[in-house]
């Protein structure tokens, strides 16, 4: 019975005395953002070949509303968190590059006072919404689209599903494919295996240096894209059990769509657990297809890229010396206050 408490009040997902130190993070441009167990961090790489970095205190909503933590909801609270956190540090990573900022249009900036919000968040705002537009129409409303064009041909309800769900797999492969085509997300990639490499590093107790992150692999069970491969999977299950069997299109797509919280909340369970699994023959059989595919969204990264994520990790760890200290550049707008404001924040 208590074991049943704790995985319904999320407590299996906490750490226990004794347990390593956990984190995680994400690539972003020129640079790596890492989650700590109470910092976040982002760390990049600028024109000039310094490293800038900044860090806020990490958001738990489940401490303070105790339901968030419950299941499937704590799958679908942790993607939109991962998802509006990953959008933004993305864009202000561009702006630490060095990039110049994009100026928000005239609706933007319309919304915003109507909203009472910074015009900035309406942008964030609308990068989210468009991401997830797309992300559904591409993986899940397109295959069932497909889906309800073979259930004129074909009346199994499994055999449908399952072609579904290899049209939906098949789509997302070749989508990772050609993106990791194009040279800045390539270089993107190779942050990503830092990151990974980093990550690893920590959690097998070895010091935080390049020359041992260099060792690890680039591939870990607990990675956004495994976390996506367990969807595609998942859905099949979800949809073939509690889908519309319907050949009309739009209540094959109305009742995917009110699935995909469960999908999302069990795929968050799945992968947590293969994260804190034992090692044998049955879980590593379960992470290869993510970590297959992360042969496409991961690559080898060069020692300066293991550098500046080894340099997130410290900081979201709040370790002493975490980013480097330049003769006319302080560290953080935490150690130099508003003089570093322009590197930091």
């Amino acid at each position: 019975m208590s074991k049943f408490a704790d995985w319904f009040t999320g407590r299996w997902l906490k750490p226990k005395e004794g347990d390593p130190i956990r984190a995680g993070g994400q690539a972003v441009m020129e640079g790596v953002m890492m989650r700590g167990p109470k910092y976040t961090a982002v760390a990049v790489r600028t024109p000039s070949g310094r490293i800038v970095a900044k860090r806020k205190e990490n958001l738990k909503l489940s401490d303070k509303y105790p339901f968030f933590a419950w299941p499937i909801i704590r799958g679908v609270v942790n993607f939109v968190i991962m998802l509006w956190q990953g959008t933004k540090t993305l864009m202000d990573s561009a702006e630490m590059a060095g990039e110049e900022a994009e100026e928000p249009s005239a609706f933007e900036k319309k919304a915003a006072q109507i909203l009472h919000i910074k015009p900035e968040d309406v942008m964030l705002a609308a990068a989210v919404i468009l991401a997830l537009v797309l992300a559904i129409g591409l993986f899940f409303m397109l295959p069932t689209a497909i889906e309800s064009l073979l259930k004129r041909l074909i009346e199994s309800k499994v055999v449908v599903n399952i072609l579904g769900g290899i049209v939906r797999i098949g789509v997302f492969l070749l989508y990772v494919f050609l993106v990791s085509k194009q040279k800045d997300i390539h270089r993107v990639f190779m942050y990503h295996g830092a990151e990974h490499k980093s990550v690893f590093c920590l959690e097998n107790g070895m010091p935080l240096t390049v020359e041992n992150a260099r060792t690890f692999s680039r591939l870990h069970p607990r990675c956004g894209t495994s976390f996506l491969v367990i969807v595609m999977v998942i859905s099949i299950f979800i949809f073939t059990l509690l889908g519309s069997d319907s050949g009309n299109v739009f209540a094959r797509i109305g009742s995917r769509l009110l699935l995909l919280p469960v999908v999302a909340g069990i795929s968050y369970d799945v992968l947590q657990w293969l994260g804190r699994a034992k090692d044998n023959k049955c879980v590593r059989t379960l992470k290869w297809p993510g970590l297959m595919v992360q042969r496409i969204t991961t690559a080898e990264p060069d020692d300066s890229m293991l550098e500046v994520a080894l340099a997130s990790l410290k900081y979201a760890l709040d370790m002493p010396d975490a980013i480097p200290v330049y003769d006319d550049e302080p560290r953080s707008a935490e150690d130099a206050g508003p003089a570093a404001e322009e590197n930091a924040e």
